[in-house]
């Protein structure tokens, strides 16, 4: 009888770590255009660790602003895609009005194709544009890290906070397999407990 419960007791224990395993998790994290830089510097590391289908987030304020050189090259973190003037109290310094950004076409790297100064993120070995919001599900799996893309960092400056999010995931077949026969074990042992009727 003892052993049933102790059987059960294991099943639910690894049950239970599975679940919290699967856990979400989220992450705030500043993301420099110099050293985070796909061209030159090394991705950020999130924490968030990621199964692949799960679904995540990361969000960056769009008047979050950072520069991959000499104007007009200063964009938020969809990339250099539009024309983007001074507000007169953004990081760029200038007068309100002075033209900062300019769309300035796709940077080829690691098989993406994506705006310069975007932010995309790293699963695995694969890359994938993100922006200044992505709701979507991860493309690998493994620990997620982001990057300020450029094809080279010596001139590139500020940087952007990113909010990462991830949701858990929808347990494997496996996990629910060890779930049931968990339950199944301590609906045997409860039952053998019963006295017997007389």
């Amino acid at each position: 009888m003892w052993g049933v419960t102790k059987i059960a007791a294991a099943a639910l224990a690894a049950v239970a770590g599975l679940l919290l395993a699967d856990a979400a998790s989220a992450a705030v994290v500043i993301v420099d255009a110099k050293a985070n830089s796909s061209g030159g510097g090394v991705g950020k590391v999130t924490g968030v660790v990621l199964a692949a289908g799960q679904h995540f987030t990361v969000s960056v304020d769009p008047n979050d602003l950072w520069s991959a050189g000499a104007l007009p090259r200063w964009a938020n973190a969809n990339g250099l895609v539009q024309n983007l003037f001074a507000t007169g109290s953004d990081e760029s310094g200038q007068a309100a009005g002075v033209q900062i950004g300019a769309p300035f076409g796709l940077w080829n790297q690691g098989g993406l194709s994506a705006p310069y100064a975007s932010l995309v993120g790293r699963i695995g070995g694969s890359y994938h544009l993100l922006g200044a919001g992505f709701d979507g599900v991860a493309w690998d799996v493994g620990e997620l890290s982001l990057f300020f893309w450029d094809e080279n960092n010596f001139d590139n400056s500020q940087s952007v906070t990113a909010t990462v999010a991830a949701l858990p995931g929808v347990p494997e077949p496996a996990t629910w397999a060890m779930m049931i026969a968990g339950f199944g074990l301590v609906g045997m042992s409860l039952r053998s407990r019963r006295p017997a009727l007389a």
